[in-house]
């Protein structure tokens, strides 16, 4: 099979997932899969069906797949989504903050991190990984947000404070920022 076809299988596959058409999506994912061993993007869109079907023990299988064929953001941020759903906090957020390394603005990792900071008492590990997403992305106001809430628990409210009064700065109709606001 040629690159192109790989390539034509790959897009059909993103494609038929985007729209929710699971059966498709996979069988043109299994087809760029044996097109072309190369790639990790046939095994990472494999794995997010699995996810949505919740097969995490065969998503995961996939996302080391991905991992061995090429190491990607994507694939820990996957990893860690499973590990984060299945109660593995520690492992999820190694995996999140690795993602985060190789692409500060990984969402699904960002958002991970934030929730396990939460619920495994990481918040003052998960701060960092934020502050350098808003370094990059400065107008990115949920993740100021969550920012002034982590501040918030490690008891550092005239750092949220100053975030808070960035997000409403930039966005003066910001009800959230506004409560919170009152609230410290």
């Amino acid at each position: 099979m040629s690159h192109l076809d790989y390539e034509i299988n790959k897009e059909l596959g993103e494609c038929y997932l985007f729209m929710g058409e699971l059966d498709k999506a996979e069988d043109y994912y299994k087809k760029a899969a044996g097109s072309n061993g190369v790639h990790p993007d046939p095994y990472i869109g494999l794995a997010t069906i699995a996810v949505q079907r919740g097969e995490y023990d065969a998503a995961m299988t996939l996302y080391q797949k991905a991992h061995s064929v090429e190491v990607t953001d994507k694939s820990y941020a996957g990893m860690g989504l499973i590990q984060m759903e299945t109660a593995r906090k520690e492992e999820a957020f190694a995996n999140f903050a690795e993602a985060l390394n190789l692409n500060p603005g990984n969402m699904v990792a960002l958002f991970g991190i934030i929730r396990i900071g939460h619920e495994a008492d990481k918040v003052a590990e998960a701060a960092p990984f934020l502050e350098r997403f808003l370094e990059a992305d400065p107008e990115k106001h949920e993740v100021r947000y969550s920012l002034a809430g982590l501040y918030i628990c490690m008891d550092q409210k005239d750092k949220a404070v100053e975030q808070l009064e960035m997000i409403l700065e930039m966005d003066p109709a910001n009800a959230a920022a506004k409560e919170l606001l009152e609230q410290i």
